[in-house]
């Protein structure tokens, strides 16, 4: 197969055409595509069509499933895929748009999820665009007193911070018993594969940073935040039909974008891939 690889931006993103997911990998190629995952942050293949078992079995090429938390959104035919859609709305009626605001995923789990992958299968005209910004880019260009001033500090995930202004879909109440409810984490991780250190805050997720008061920790985040979501970190990507995306958790933050008409369905497979305990 002619396979062949673009970079999306000069820090993040790695386009690749193809491709067919729905035949196993040879292992040369295996490699070759997570390779450019772990150096590009975000893998772009193109022009799939994959079922959700297909998508499963793509996926699981690349490492073991990690359990999603929300079991509201699973597909009945396969529960290990989940769905991405603007059709769900809160308890009160209003309209859910998931992914809203800067955020990694899963953040508040022992082990979070090393990946998440999406399938787009409906999207909207125009508009819909995921951004990511890349955190080891982002803690590369602090000012050295700033990165020495997080050397060692770590930060308490929950489900749902109590600061955060997005709020999540409720978890049913077995999940909430299975689910960890508050892990510390380091405000600096270092890749497990690459050993580079990258920014690890998550607006959604962090209650407080341990030992700190919040008048002084809140203020910091927000400061860590403006900085890492600067354009010159981002790579925003335009969804095409048939992308398959899977991206690193453990060095980006991501957004999804509410920017197009409701009334047109968005809608993508999600699963994720599992990781090992920040350090």
């Amino acid at each position: 197969m002619d396979v062949r690889f673009k970079n999306l931006s000069p820090h993040t993103g790695v386009e690749v055409e193809g491709v067919d997911l729905r035949r196993p990998l040879a292992p040369d190629l295996r490699d070759a595509l997570n390779q450019a995952f772990i150096e590009g942050s975000v893998l772009v293949i193109r022009d799939q069509d994959l079922d959700p078992h297909q998508l499963l079995a793509a996926a699981r090429q690349f490492g073991q499933v990690f359990p999603q938390h929300n079991t509201r959104f699973q597909l009945k035919e396969c529960p290990e895929i989940h769905y991405i859609s603007n059709q769900d709305t809160y308890a009160d009626g209003r309209r859910y748009i998931p992914g809203e605001g800067y955020h990694t995923d899963h953040s508040n789990a022992a082990r979070p999820p090393k990946a998440t992958v999406l399938h787009a299968k409906e999207l909207p005209s125009k508009g819909g665009d995921t951004q990511f910004v890349n955190m080891g880019l982002a803690y590369e260009r602090l000012p050295a007193d700033l990165r020495a001033k997080l050397d060692g500090l770590m930060a308490e995930h929950v489900y749902q911070s109590s600061h955060s202004a997005r709020k999540l879909v409720g978890l049913t109440a077995k999940r909430k018993d299975e689910i960890e409810q508050s892990v510390t984490h380091p405000l600096v991780r270092t890749h497990d594969e690459t050993g580079r250190k990258a920014l690890y805050i998550n607006p959604i997720r962090i209650e407080r940073i341990s030992g700190m008061a919040n008048a002084d920790a809140l203020p910091l985040l927000d400061q860590l935040l403006e900085h890492a979501v600067q354009t010159a970190h981002e790579y925003r990507h335009v969804w095409r039909p048939g992308d398959f995306v899977m991206w690193d958790n453990r060095n980006l933050l991501h957004k999804a974008n509410g920017d197009y008409d409701i009334a047109e369905r968005r809608y993508l497979y999600r699963l994720m891939l599992a990781g090992e305990a920040p350090a």
